[in-house]
């Protein structure tokens, strides 16, 4: 039988940690940005006032619970993925030496920042029914096509002016 530590209770789950999240990062950004001036007692009562509007909508806390799953699973992944290459390589840090493994990497987590996305907010139904329709299939097929084009056509004429 799984036991439950205080920590997953109903009240920290649902209401204190997303809270303590947002107010936290809203708080960050308005001293960060000094948006409204260097009041702490103004961003932190603004960051207070944000953070309890944020519990009280259901769709917007799931949505962000959802992603910080996904974000502490793909973190722990590019830990592991980090150690197999050292062991491998002998020096993880000359990974990001070569100068196609940094786009490569920001294409991937752009990939899986927009699955993401679509998984946290529930959209994957519509998504892959969109892609199962027959004439959807078409255009994207064809959006594809351009997109490979045009990405190409960017590589040469990037390539010739050097």
């Amino acid at each position: 039988m799984a036991t439950t530590i205080f920590l997953q209770n109903e009240i920290f789950t649902k209401f204190l940690f997303p809270f303590l999240l947002v107010f936290f990062l809203i708080f960050a950004i308005l001293e960060k940005t000094k948006l409204l001036g260097d009041k702490k007692q103004i961003h932190a009562l603004i960051s207070f006032i944000i953070g309890l509007i944020f519990i009280t909508a259901v769709y917007p806390k799931l949505v962000v619970e959802n992603l910080i799953l996904f974000l502490t699973v793909a973190l722990v992944a590019v830990f592991v993925i980090m150690l197999i290459w050292g062991f491998i390589a002998g020096d993880a840090s000359k990974i990001f030496e070569t100068k196609w493994i940094k786009p490569i990497l920001i294409i991937l987590a752009g990939i899986a920042f927009i699955g993401a996305i679509i998984w946290a907010t529930g959209w994957y139904s519509y998504v892959s029914e969109f892609f199962s329709n027959n004439v959807n299939q078409t255009i994207v097929t064809n959006v594809v096509f351009v997109l490979v084009i045009a990405i190409a056509l960017v590589l040469i004429l990037h390539e010739k002016k050097k």
